[in-house]
């Protein structure tokens, strides 16, 4: 399959809202899908450390759901942005560049609030919930997982 073709159907996937397409030709088949099912395998260039492990975490760190216990419960009115994708978290549009937002910004819905670099495509990652920015849990340059808390809105 082409890759133009592939380009493509990511494109329409991320504008019409849709969460998963297969589109098959011939033998050929591609799916798509904006969210990870199940225990999916994905290439992870050499460059990038894998942050992501399929069964028991490395030595040193503690599982993803001795994260999730770890981790702080939201009070009522606030709102976490999880990362939808696993990627790179970026804060800003350039390096050295101004951060989309800091703590105690006022935020709008549909505002950029960071980009996350997934298999070579920046992807803004937008508030869906309108409020003032009291948290911001990732790092410029972090690796994030799909489903990791990254801002606290309030």
């Amino acid at each position: 399959m082409d890759i133009r073709k592939v380009k493509k159907l990511i494109e329409l996937l991320e504008e019409s809202g849709i969460a998963e397409i297969e589109i098959k030709e011939g033998e050929e088949s591609v799916r798509i899908s904006r969210f990870a099912h199940g225990a999916t395998l994905m290439h992870v260039p050499p460059t990038f450390p894998a942050t992501a492990s399929i069964g028991s975490a490395p030595a040193g760190q503690p599982s993803p759901a001795a994260r999730e216990e770890a981790a702080p419960r939201p009070r009522p009115n606030e709102h976490v942005v999880t990362a939808p994708m696993v990627g790179t978290y970026y804060a800003a549009s350039t390096p050295g560049g101004k951060p989309f937002v800091e703590i105690g910004d006022e935020v709008s819905i549909g505002q950029v609030l960071c980009i996350i670099e997934a298999m070579k495509m920046m992807n803004q990652i937008e508030a869906d919930k309108a409020g003032r920015i009291t948290s911001i849990m990732a790092k410029n340059g972090d690796p994030v997982e799909f489903g990791q808390p990254l801002f606290v809105i309030e």
